[in-house]
């Protein structure tokens, strides 16, 4: 059990937001976490898997549709 499992506010500061914004990713069970009480832990595997799906690659030049501006 070598996972590291950070705090909301270690999350916050990891993702460069305010301590809302994973608070709000835990209500809105988007993203994976552990309950210890009443201390909300989550696990640094699933920080990285969360930026991983939401990464957005840029597209190609001129691979766009015609007649549809980039």
């Amino acid at each position: 059990m070598n996972e590291r499992y950070l705090s909301v506010n270690q999350v916050a500061e990891l993702l460069g937001t305010t301590v809302r914004f994973p608070r709000r990713l835990v209500e809105e069970r988007r993203i994976t976490y552990v309950k210890f009480g009443r201390h909300v832990r989550i696990p640094e595997s699933a920080v990285r898997a969360f930026i991983a799906a939401n990464t957005v690659q840029p597209r190609r030049r001129g691979s766009a549709v015609r007649g549809v501006a980039a």
